[in-house]
């Protein structure tokens, strides 16, 4: 059975602000049913294990993100995440980094979590992320010193849709610019339509919209 690390953050607000925050639930939830229906075993881990922060979850009419929340199984995994030093990325055949404003402040620039995913990018794994996920691939420098993204196109959350959301005053740094300073290409599309970038083994999506085919395109990866 294929396996998939999923890092999540463990700072619990929006930046400094006193704002209930985390990682964003449609995002790991649409997900991981993907990989649920695809037979696909995953494992959610975090910088200091334990249960982590989720928020989005009350979103009406999102019945995918209900299921997920619902089900025992994801219930336990995300009370009891595995910390990122009881990890062994040899386990795993992708990396799915779901967003949420709270890994602005902790895994966008985790040094543990990032060595994990150069070394598993670099041993032929899948690297994914979607809205705010691809912050996490800012600290990722391969064996050579180079950047992980530096010879790569990709999409994150953008600066108009920040500013749509409300979080443009409260968010730790900008995501788009900061991954525009290091990609190859960072791309776009109007706000809050889906968006997915394939670029050889790594995948990212620009927001919550495009969660869903994040996953399917880690799935093909994982299938071909």
């Amino acid at each position: 059975m294929k396996k998939i690390l999923i890092p999540v953050t463990n700072h619990a607000t929006l930046g400094t602000t006193d704002q209930a925050n985390g990682t964003y639930s449609p995002e790991i939830t649409h997900a991981i049913d993907v990989f649920n229906k695809h037979g696909i075993d995953y494992d959610i881990a975090s910088i200091n294990g334990g249960a982590i922060p989720i928020y989005g979850t009350d979103i009406e009419g999102d019945d995918v993100n209900a299921a997920v929340l619902n089900n025992e199984d994801f219930k336990q995994r995300t009370s009891n995440s595995v910390s990122v030093s009881n990890v062994n990325i040899d386990e795993y055949d992708a990396v799915f980094y779901p967003g949420g404003f709270g890994l602005l402040s902790d895994l966008a620039s985790n040094e543990d979590f990032a060595k994990l995913s150069a070394a598993h990018y670099e041993n032929g794994g899948i690297i994914g992320a979607v809205c705010h996920g691809p912050a996490a691939l800012l600290p990722i420098k391969l064996s050579n010193g180079e950047d992980l993204i530096a010879s790569k196109a990709i999409t994150g959350f953008t600066r108009e849709e920040e500013v749509d959301y409300g979080t443009i005053n409260d968010i730790p740094f900008l995501l788009e610019e900061a991954l525009a300073r290091k990609a190859a290409k960072f791309s776009k599309v109007q706000p809050w339509n889906v968006h997915v970038i394939e670029d050889e083994r790594v995948i990212t999506g620009q927001n919550p919209a495009s969660a869903h085919a994040v996953a399917e395109a880690i799935v093909s990866h994982l299938n071909s």
